[in-house]
């Protein structure tokens, strides 16, 4: 990997320690004294669109390196990449808690990040959220709550690609019209009727359709599952800011596994479901067939940005759970173990009102 010049070290004024964001206070907060140190980010930085097409020709050196000295990790155990300064030691993976992390090179530098959400709920507001999903889950065993041990919970910054297009979409379909007939027919006593029976008239129909995406999002993670990352999204894209390493600063980043061609064919695919709602939502009539899209595709960007989640890594029963909770909004998701015996007692009670509801 090519390493670049590093920035400042955020240290702390009073004492020279490494000063950490605090995302409750925004602002650059020390550890070992409690100085606080507010931080005017750089107005050098910006956020801007990359054009897609030409840094899949060719990428721009510009666009390589983390700005600072970093080490880069894989586990062993999930695979995960992260990226930590290289002051850092003795760390854990932390998406699987694995102390099997080994130095991970690439072949080329990684793009670096145009632009970062910061932290903005605390690790104490997230702890108590925490509990409180604990306690939510009835299903679960009563000693999850003291072995899932909220206070190992951990903030990471996870990539994530986004990708603009502007598209000119021609679509052709068969527009279905229903209309019904009056038939004839006899019950099971013989005894003549008359019902009406739907039918379909099919005529062909076509149109364009134009439309602009805007910041579609693909995870570069492999260390969080996407089902995850869905049901704690969206995260509030519109508050991007310029990539600054204070905001780094005391957290981990996980650099990204899934590379920028695959995260734009999966934008590209998301796309193309996303436009043939849209133009089956325009066929006239009651109902379509054969719908065929020809999207064209221009002015296609892309951003990569990092985006801030609070995870937690915990076993119980000789089987290892995560949690996930979005760095700006609080919301979480997760999985958890289930007590048998509740489950059991559960479908006896549904079984014993089933067979009331019979008898009455």
């Amino acid at each position: 990997m090519t390493e670049t010049l590093a920035l400042d070290k955020h240290g702390c004024p009073a004492c020279g320690a490494q000063a950490e964001w605090n995302p409750g206070k925004q602002l650059l907060a020390c550890g070992y004294c409690g100085t606080q140190s507010p931080y005017e980010v750089s107005e050098e930085g910006e956020i801007r669109e990359i054009d897609l097409v030409r840094t899949l020709r060719e990428m721009p050196e510009a666009l390589r390196g983390w700005q600072a000295a970093k080490r880069t990790v894989r586990c062993r155990s999930c695979k995960a990449v992260s990226v930590f300064d290289v002051d850092l030691v003795g760390q854990n993976c932390e998406f699987c808690g694995s102390p099997e992390l080994v130095d991970y090179e690439e072949i080329k530098a990684p793009i670096r990040p145009q632009s970062v959400l910061p932290f903005k709920v605390s690790a104490s507001a997230v702890r108590e959220s925490l509990r409180r999903w604990f306690g939510s889950k009835w299903l679960a065993p009563r000693k999850l709550r003291k072995k899932a041990l909220v206070d190992t919970v951990r903030g990471v910054y996870i990539p994530y690609w986004t990708f603009d297009a502007k598209v000119d979409c021609p679509w052709r379909a068969e527009s279905g019209h229903y209309y019904y007939t009056t038939e004839s027919y006899r019950d099971g006593d013989g005894r003549r009727r008359t019902r009406q029976v739907r039918h379909v008239r099919w005529r062909p129909a076509s149109g364009r359709l134009q439309h602009f995406f805007d910041d579609e999002p693909v995870p570069g993670t492999q260390g969080i599952p996407t089902d995850l990352l869905d049901k704690v999204a969206p995260f509030p894209i519109r508050e991007l800011v310029p990539y600054d390493t204070a905001y780094l600063s005391g957290f981990i980043v996980e650099h990204y596994r899934v590379v920028l061609i695959e995260a734009a064919k999966q934008s590209r695919e998301s796309m193309e479901h996303q436009l043939r709602t849209m133009c089956a939502r325009r066929i006239p009539g009651d109902t379509h067939r054969n719908l065929v899209i020809d999207p064209l595709y221009a002015g296609e960007t892309f951003k990569h940005i990092l985006v801030p989640v609070w995870v937690l890594t915990y076993d119980y029963a000789g089987r290892s759970f995560q949690l996930v909770a979005n760095g700006c909004t609080g919301k979480i998701a997760g999985r958890y173990p289930k007590s048998f015996w509740k489950i059991f007692f559960l479908v006896v009670l549904g079984l014993l009102v089933l067979g009331l509801i019979f008898f009455a």
